[in-house]
């Protein structure tokens, strides 16, 4: 049954390509993003679609809709744009995550709201389960994104106890593909970035830290069956549970772009975790997902879009 799907920081990397599968299947959607770091660009070609409508706002101020569902993205998730202002970044997850739950509870409509893998901090059990509680420094650069997340799933779920708000709560893992930014500061783009430009791949610390990338497709369908779920509330861990270290990313970058650029490395940033891998098991059981596509294709098709984005 169609619904009319509000996605908070729907002209990001991740809300843009989620909007553009709620219009394919057959929902109508209403896009809202204050372009901090979302761009029209990123939705250009959803402009014309009856269905598809855009409002500029900031969720730390509050607005009347009417809708069905609530994909709440809204927040910066790259080191170098929420540290930028971090008092806007606690703002954000706990002022905006108000008013999404209170809208949410005003009209009866589903709320999910996009956590992160930095809720789990420099984790200290590996890989990460929705049962850990985490490792965070509350008072480091990195705070105002981890314990501001952190927050918001304790709005999420004080709301849904107190108030009955039907919630959903997602914790992403390291995503990348197409719309990310050119200056986004996460690896995957910085990698990508400096190789198509000839210049050297800067890895922070030794580069035997470890990820988990998962592609964006992959991310969108898990969102989509973790909203469409009657039952299940989450938290769910969303990510790629095949680990790699940093040099082996930067090294698959150089290869699938023929660059010829340098590794060179850099001081580890403060709080900058050493691991990270989510245990996904919730997510098969409870939602029958897992991701598809590897490290090697979803790279092929990133890089594809840089090249174009830094062509023009």
């Amino acid at each position: 049954m169609a619904k009319r799907v509000l996605v908070t920081g729907g002209a990001g990397f991740i809300g843009s390509h989620l909007c553009r599968r709620l219009l394919d299947d057959g929902h109508e959607v209403l896009c809202l993003d204050n372009f901090f770091t979302g761009r029209k660009a990123n939705i250009d070609e959803l402009l014309d679609q009856h269905q598809f409508e855009l409002i500029r706002h900031d969720i730390t101020e509050p607005i009347l809709l009417e809708i069905d569902r609530i994909f709440n993205l809204a927040c910066p998730a790259s080191p170098v744009h929420y540290q930028y202002n971090p008092v806007k970044t606690v703002k954000t997850n706990v002022m905006g995550v108000i008013n999404m739950l209170g809208l949410a509870k005003r009209v009866r409509a589903r709320i999910l709201q996009a956590s992160t893998s930095e809720v789990y901090g420099d984790p200290q059990v590996h890989p990460q389960v929705e049962s850990y509680w985490g490792h965070v420094n509350p008072i480091g650069l990195r705070s105002c994104y981890d314990e501001g997340k952190r927050v918001a799933e304790t709005l999420m779920l004080d709301y849904h106890r107190q108030n009955g708000v039907d919630i959903r709560i997602a914790r992403i893992f390291n995503t990348y593909g197409p719309n990310m930014l050119v200056d986004d500061g996460r690896v995957v783009s910085n990698f990508i970035v400096q190789a198509l430009r000839g210049e050297d791949l800067t890895i922070y610390g030794d580069g035997h830290q470890t990820r988990s990338f998962c592609f964006v497709d992959d991310l969108v369908e898990a969102l989509i069956k973790l909203m469409s779920s009657e039952t299940f509330t989450g938290p769910v861990n969303l990510g790629n549970p095949v680990e790699f270290t940093m040099l082996e990313l930067a090294e698959m970058v150089l290869e699938l772009t023929a660059g010829r650029s340098k590794i060179v490395h850099r001081p580890l940033p403060a709080d900058d975790p050493v691991q990270r891998r989510p245990d996904i098991s919730k997510a098969r059981k409870e939602l029958g997902w897992e991701p598809t596509i590897q490290l090697r294709q979803g790279l092929e098709r990133t890089i594809d879009y840089f090249r174009e984005v830094l062509r023009s």
